[in-house]
């Protein structure tokens, strides 16, 4: 393992040097079930070859032109995209280069609309317990988990946290004289893969409409078909404001947007935001191939069905350890009872014993969450292997 990184991160002990499909091989050759898809990012696996064919093309043609101008590719991609999410309302897209950059646009909208529509003091900004939004100073701020925030003081002020779930405490801090928006994850990811009711979604909904207040999803983990809807607030019925995405957006290349629909579609005007690499034409390309394959009704039924699979696969288990299973789609939570990391272990080392068999990449989301996210192209077949392995990692701790 290399040490000239920053020690910003907890890595398990293993260095990739390529992969294919739904696995990753190591420096030493030994092979490793992904069912981490880089965090949401690979959807697509590993070298889909659409995928590799879209980006090795655009690279021989324009990998970059700035702002100032449109590529053809950066145009398409933009246009594909907005059709894309058309059901759930969005008419516009900023193209930027992470989730974290595509919520602070949100932000910004959010403050400017409120700005020119009912003038100053109405600026604060709603978010929920639990919430992960990304980790530049704002979003930190925008997050509702005090683990992030420690040493990182003083934060943007003006965002406001209440628990999820309760409506009345919605209720009240959605106040329509100092609130600009409402910044809101349908499905928690980091803190445990934990779904917003209905009954929440359509409140949270209800109220800032009666309010003007904007509704924004921060679809960056829960997009792009993750849940088996091309967005998850689809599956909800709902029409947010403004929506952003990144991580599955170009299929493992950084990428991310801020969707606007009609009320917000407006509000950002030349000089008031700006990303160098946002549009950048090689992820763009990569972007409308993972559309060309997502964006598709029979492919997501097809992402639901594999997480309806792999629930009842848990589910059967019976183990005494799981006390709980959460999610939609292919993005499931699975409370384990035990600490999450030293699984995330044990799967790895699989790969690395000396009668060695295929290893698993697993995620935690809590200390004793595990979080699966495995590729949209999985087979049937390799998802049965890897709650396999999963199972008989769990037997083995007890």
């Amino acid at each position: 393992m290399s040490d000239v990184f920053m020690n910003t991160y907890k890595r398990l002990p293993v260095i990739f040097a390529k992969g294919k499909g739904a696995w990753l091989t190591d420096i030493n050759g030994r092979k490793y079930l992904d069912f981490t898809s880089g965090i949401a990012v690979n959807c697509l696996g590993h070298a889909y070859p659409p995928l590799v064919k879209a980006i090795s093309e655009q690279a021989a043609k324009l990998c970059h032109a700035c702002n100032y101008f449109q590529s053809d590719t950066s145009a398409a991609f933009a246009e594909k995209l907005v059709a894309a999410c058309a059901g759930a309302g969005m008419k516009k897209a900023f193209l930027a280069n992470s989730g974290a950059e595509a919520n602070e646009g949100a932000c910004k909208i959010a403050r400017k609309y409120s700005l020119s529509k009912h003038g100053k003091g109405r600026h604060s900004i709603v978010t929920l317990r639990g919430s992960f939004h990304g980790r530049t100073i704002t979003t930190l701020s925008a997050t509702g988990q005090d683990q992030f925030h420690k040493d990182f003081g003083p934060f943007t002020e003006g965002f406001i946290y209440v628990d999820g779930g309760d409506i009345e405490a919605l209720d009240r801090a959605l106040d329509k004289n100092t609130v600009a928006g409402l910044l809101i994850e349908a499905i928690q990811g980091e803190s445990g893969v934990r779904p917003r009711s209905q009954d929440y979604l359509d409140a949270a909904a209800r109220l800032c409409a009666e309010r003007d207040i904007l509704l924004m999803l921060d679809e960056v983990q829960t997009g792009m078909g993750r849940t088996g809807a091309f967005l998850a607030c689809e599956g909800y019925g709902l029409k947010p404001d403004v929506v952003t995405l990144a991580k599955g957006l170009a299929g493992g290349l950084p990428a991310g947007a801020v969707l606007a629909g009609e009320k917000a579609a407006e509000v950002l005007q030349v000089g008031d935001h700006g990303s160098t690499f946002g549009g950048n034409p090689v992820a763009a390309a990569a972007g409308l191939a993972v559309l060309d394959t997502v964006a598709k009704p029979a492919f997501l039924s097809e992402i639901a069905r594999k997480g309806e699979k792999m629930r009842e696969i848990i589910s059967s288990w019976n183990h005494p350890a799981i006390s709980e299973i959460r999610g939609k789609g292919m993005m499931i939570g699975v409370d384990i009872g035990i600490e999450a990391w030293p699984v995330l272990e044990a799967a790895i080392k699989l790969a690395q014993a000396p009668l060695a068999q295929p290893g698993l990449l697993l995620l935690s989301a809590g200390k004793q969450t595990l979080r699966l996210l495995p590729p949209y192209t999985i087979s049937d077949s390799e998802l049965e292997q890897g709650l396999e392995i999963a199972l008989d990692i769990l037997k083995n701790m007890q």
